[in-house]
C-alpha cells in the first residue's frame, strides 16, 4: 500500500457534543492511518467533515474521551454552529 507524505502527516479527530455537555468530547484522534480511517468511517455514516488542520493538530494532542480544552471553545463553536447550519438546510 502506498502512502504519499501528505496522508502521513493528515490527522484527525472526531468529536461528540450533547445538550448538557460542559463542552464537545473528543471521541477519535490520530494521525496517518488513523486519520484516514477517522474521514473514512465520518463519510461511511453521513457525518459532517470539516478541514480544519491547525485545528486537528491541537484536538489529536487532547486524550479520548475528554472534552476540549478551553482554548478550543470558540473555533470549534463555530464549527458546530456551520454543521448545523447545514444540517438545517438540508
Amino acid at each position: 500500500m502506498k502512502t504519499n507524505k501528505n496522508q502521513k502527516n493528515q490527522k484527525a479527530a472526531a468529536l461528540k457534543y450533547n445538550t448538557g455537555y460542559e463542552a464537545p468530547v473528543v471521541t477519535a484522534a490520530g494521525a496517518g492511518f488513523i486519520a484516514e480511517k477517522i474521514i473514512e468511517k465520518a463519510s461511511e455514516n453521513n457525518v459532517p467533515i470539516v478541514e480544519n488542520k491547525e485545528l486537528a493538530e491541537l484536538l489529536t494532542k487532547t486524550e479520548i474521551g475528554d472534552s476540549i480544552p478551553a482554548e478550543l471553545y470558540d473555533a470549534v463553536a463555530r464549527i458546530l454552529a456551520y454543521v448545523l447550519d447545514i444540517d438545517n438546510s438540508l
